[in-house]
């Protein structure tokens, strides 16, 4: 990870050799500092947040909700806080809880409360100053062949031990489609086969099927996929997944209906009956949603379908972030971008792809993601034993709050689409 600036006042318990920027305080100026201190204090007193100053002792309230039940945030180092976000903005914000310097009653509720009120956080005046607050996202992010392998070991391979302790039963590590709320860890590998089911549904997957399935997790998708009597050649970047994955479909029986490899999806050859790629196009990056959606309309034999499932933001606020080096694609997803419906309808048309379904369920990845983080939060102690430090898990402990929090807003969303080669009459909800 980059180095950031002096060690002034280093963050108790942060391994400076694995955590160099959050185990030191980047370099601000007075004026930075102050300024960002006032945007702050300026958006704390305006949203339904309470703010406590712990070393001080004091509240500051802000607007109560209207159930009165306003989370609190807690400041341990408001200076160290501050210059942060004056160095970094929301990186330093990420930074900040990754070195303790502030914590949350109801992290999710917070990062909620925040996400909801994005656009009213800094006045109308500055946002035009952005670009000289912000960085640039890294060189070495791009998702070439060489880089994408090297962004996707970084997250999927960390390792299958610690996914584990997290995921359901079926090792699935996307949105699931719950058949009633709140969502129930009984209910969660149900939940996850009926998102599975709908995908292979709307791809027609049945008895001799060639399906591509591109990005395969840990392989509970191809197995439902063969377990229907298709055949099925999935790809990924990860070893970890693709040693699991193997595992898993011997254990099932299905191998001789399925070959894992571990391939780019630019590299991949032959005509498929049906494409699916769940959550995937959000790694690709939008330099290369271009040769991806390319990749899937020339694997597409005539009559085929492609069922994907992406996540998505607003497309203004994709542009920005587009442009922009974030604290997960820092710390959690290099190289990534999540896209906008509309980006998505327009590189997937460009290489002659036909939107026939776009449905979206976005509360369902709220409730996903709620599950995984309490039961990461439960599993702490066994997170540490496979030798993850407080660091990493408290980046874990941000990056599920905060992905929670995208969807409750509905700053995020999630989508299933199918898309043809052949135009049918479209189907939006």
């Amino acid at each position: 990870m980059p180095v950031g600036g002096a060690r002034t006042s280093p963050a108790a318990g942060v391994d400076p050799e694995r955590w160099p920027d959050v185990a030191r305080l980047p370099r601000a100026s007075a004026l930075r500092t102050a300024v960002a201190r006032r945007l702050v204090e300026r958006a704390f007193t305006r949203l339904p947040l309470r703010i406590r100053h712990a070393a001080a002792g004091r509240h500051v309230t802000a607007i109560p909700r209207q159930d009165g039940g306003a989370p609190v945030l807690t400041l341990h180092d408001p200076d160290a806080f501050h210059r942060r976000v004056g160095a970094d903005g929301l990186i330093g914000f990420g930074e900040s809880y990754m070195a303790g310097e502030w914590d949350s009653d109801d992290l999710a509720g917070v990062l909620t409360v925040l996400a909801a009120h994005v656009d009213d956080l800094v006045p109308a005046p500055l946002r035009r100053l952005r670009n000289t607050w912000v960085r640039r996202r890294p060189e070495h992010h791009r998702n070439t062949p060489e880089g994408a392998r090297d962004n996707v070991h970084r997250h999927y391979d960390l390792s299958n031990e610690l996914f584990a302790l997290f995921l359901d039963a079926s090792m699935t590590y996307s949105s699931a489609v719950f058949a009633a709320f709140p969502a129930s860890p009984a209910t969660f590998t149900a939940a996850q086969h009926r998102k599975i089911d709908r995908l292979l549904d709307l791809a027609e997957i049945g008895p001799g099927t060639r399906l591509l399935e591109v990005g395969t997790g840990w392989g509970e998708l191809a197995i439902r996929a063969a377990s229907r009597g298709a055949h099925v050649l999935t790809v990924t970047l990860s070893t970890e997944q693709r040693d699991l994955a193997r595992e898993r479909i011997e254990a099932a029986g299905l191998s001789d209906r399925v070959t894992v490899d571990l391939r780019d999806y630019r590299h991949v050859e032959g005509s498929f009956d049906a494409v699916v790629s769940v959550e995937m196009i959000e790694a690709v990056g939008a330099e290369y949603w271009p040769a991806y959606f390319r990749a899937l309309r020339r694997l597409l034999a005539p009559g085929g379908r492609v069922a994907l499932q992406a996540i998505t933001m607003p497309h203004q606020r994709m542009l920005h972030t587009a442009r922009t080096h974030t604290w997960i694609s820092k710390y959690v997803f290099p190289g990534g971008l999540i896209p906008s419906r509309e980006a998505i309808a327009e590189e997937s048309a460009a290489a002659g792809l036909s939107t026939v379904s776009d449905i979206g369920y976005g509360d369902h990845y709220a409730e996903t993601l709620r599950l995984w983080r309490e039961e990461f939060g439960r599993r702490a102690d066994e997170v540490h034993a496979l030798g993850f430090d407080r660091t990493f898990r408290r980046l874990w402990e941000l990056y599920l709050a905060y992905s929670e929090a995208g969807f409750r807003s509905r700053y995020l969303d999630v989508r299933q689409l199918l898309l043809t080669a052949d135009p049918m009459p479209q189907v939006t909800r």
